[in-house]
């Protein structure tokens, strides 16, 4: 990526804490922005406090700044969209709009596309049945587009809106000039050992992980049968990271699925109970965030990136929760999980 400058919005997040490191560690050019400053700034990273919402703010910040690579990550998640879905509304889609229309006059003054990457979500989704969904097995990208959910509705809606922006916007685009270089993926559920879950319908994963190891009791808000797609942060920034180096040739869609793989909460539980034997977690079912999660799908196919981009997560299940989870737990809030033999060199699973 050179010397470009890069913004990541919502850095403050558990995707953002992950990939600005990393950009760091490229020793990239990184302006972070959120409305509050990140727990962890890495050195070099350069923080502006800024909220999506306030157009002038944004519309500045492309205007005197070189931006040409955009991360944009800030947004109010699922279950937070439902209790105020004005501020959601106001937060996921007016916001994105902003940035959307900054990067492409970006694109018009510069004569070249600043490159637009968007993490969506499978709350794009919405299957009207658990029978459905139960029969759909690995949900394409333009499946069962329906969604329940305000966050759902609205990265739905800015999906739809990059692809706009990328492909047919004309009306401010000089003759022969680039059109903005929109870029998608669709995450599963994402479960982080080193950042504490925000309030994700899909965050029962990593709740149970994180109330383990601090030896505080769980109880998981859906019922143990709820199966979902998952992966770990290392291959959510990778595929971020992945997206935003294809070839522009290379992409025959704007929107692709990535998975690593799809586990029930029971399947989930009884992992997290091997790691930490001792562990205490229930379930108490809350009937809404169930039928949220009811609405997903059960798996995603994610072949389209894998033959376009060259796609593969690399960590699949026992990876993910010996040769990543288990450790990076342990390391940070100082407990045992059961060691296993020489196969794993970690941890029962």
């Amino acid at each position: 990526m050179g010397t470009a400058t890069i913004l990541i919005t919502g850095a403050a997040g558990e995707i953002g804490h992950s990939l600005m490191d990393l950009l760091q560690r490229m020793g990239e050019r990184v302006i972070a922005i959120d409305l509050m400053q990140p727990s962890h700034l890495p050195s070099g990273v350069e923080f502006r406090k800024l909220d999506i919402t306030d157009n002038t703010a944004v519309q500045h910040l492309f205007r005197s700044t070189d931006v040409d690579r955009v991360f944009h990550l800030a947004g109010l998640l699922s279950t937070g969209g439902e209790k105020n879905p004005i501020l959601a509304h106001s937060v996921n889609v007016q916001g994105s709009f902003h940035l959307l229309t900054a990067a492409h006059e970006a694109t018009q003054r510069n004569g070249a596309p600043v490159r637009f990457i968007f993490p969506s979500t499978i709350a794009a989704y919405g299957i009207p049945s658990p029978q459905i969904k139960d029969a759909a097995g690995s949900v394409r990208e333009d499946q069962y587009l329906a969604p329940i959910t305000m966050y759902g509705n609205n990265k739905l809606y800015v999906e739809n809106l990059g692809r706009y922006f990328s492909n047919y916007f004309q009306l401010l685009c000089a003759e022969n000039h680039p059109h903005l270089d929109f870029r998608c993926v669709r995450l599963p559920g994402v479960i982080s050992a080193e950042t504490v879950p925000t309030g994700g319908t899909s965050d029962y994963g990593p709740e149970m992980l994180h109330a383990a190891a601090q030896g505080a009791h769980y109880d998981c808000f859906v019922t143990p049968d709820a199966r979902l797609p998952f992966m770990v942060m290392p291959d959510a920034v990778r595929a971020l990271m992945d997206i935003a180096d294809a070839p522009r040739e290379s992409l025959t869609q704007s929107v692709y699925n990535v998975r690593s793989f799809s586990l029930t909460a029971e399947e989930i539980r009884q992992r997290v109970l091997k790691l930490f034997p001792g562990a205490s977690i229930g379930y108490a079912l809350h009937e809404r965030r169930n039928a949220i999660v009811a609405s997903w799908p059960g798996d995603t196919d994610d072949s389209a990136a894998r033959r376009d981009w060259g796609w593969a997560p690399s960590y699949d299940v026992e990876r993910a929760f010996g040769e990543y989870l288990a450790p990076a737990i342990r390391a940070r809030y100082g407990r045992s999980a059961r060691k296993t033999g020489p196969d794993l060199g970690c941890v029962a699973l």
